[in-house]
């Protein structure tokens, strides 16, 4: 069995042999790994790095900046693997949750899983022990879940975590519209409207904020926001 792991890139020369590292290292028993870099014409040396890196992974170079979705539809296109997983290029991911994801798919329990960032966390919103990811963007994300939860009847903890997990022909047969940060949640509608079984399990989360690289921002929200009541009823 296969894991393609996807990874939109997007002038993050900083993080990326960082990450890949990690990505080699994690284990995942009889399950190879197969690492799709997708360069969404970055300007900041990431093209060129993984220029050099074409002949360990798939390399995959958009002929112009095209937007996060675009980036992930082009590395679907080019997946072989069993299951296919999302990865953010920075690092506030942990790739070790690979095998948690797995597992529920694995058991037969769905063909689709995601992480959540919002579980089991003890956190706080104001004074000296505030948690980071309190943030507009963690108010957003929550605002976000809640009003996906009752526009689709759902009862996720999170709706928009970058770690998303499928059997390869589930995910290959979405056809989504949107190229921008939006694909993930366009995507995330017309799953829940074809019926698919989510599950969530907990994932680890390091947010970065927007001097380290971070891109998404209020107006993505508000991009999503209309994504999610467009699906709904049409």
């Amino acid at each position: 069995m296969k894991l393609s792991i996807i990874i939109p890139v997007y002038n993050e020369v900083r993080t990326l042999m960082e990450l890949l590292k990690k990505i080699d290292n994690v284990k995942l028993g009889e399950i190879n790994k197969e690492i799709i870099l997708v360069d969404d014409f970055s300007i900041d040396g990431s093209r060129k790095l993984i220029k050099k890196l074409e002949k360990k992974y798939v390399t995959i170079f958009q002929p112009r900046n095209m937007g996060k979705g675009a980036a992930i539809k082009s590395g679907i296109k080019y997946a072989t693997g069993d299951f296919i997983i999302f990865q953010d290029a920075d690092l506030e991911y942990e790739p070790n949750d690979y095998q948690r994801l797995l597992k529920p798919i694995l058991d037969n329990e769905s063909e689709i899983v995601i992480g959540t960032r919002f579980i089991g966390e003890k956190s706080a919103l104001t004074g000296k022990n505030k948690t980071p990811k309190y943030s507009l963007h963690y108010i957003g994300n929550i605002g976000l879940t809640f009003i996906f939860n009752v526009l689709y009847f759902q009862k996720l903890s999170d709706v928009e975590p970058c770690y998303k997990l499928f059997k390869s022909n589930v995910l290959k047969s979405m056809n989504v519209i949107s190229d921008g940060f939006e694909y993930d949640i366009e995507l995330m509608c017309r799953l829940v409207k074809k019926g698919h079984k989510i599950i969530q399990v907990p994932i680890s989360y390091i947010p970065r904020n927007f001097s380290e690289g971070k891109k998404i921002n209020w107006k993505d929200g508000i991009t999503a926001l209309s994504i999610m009541l467009k699906y709904r009823f049409v």
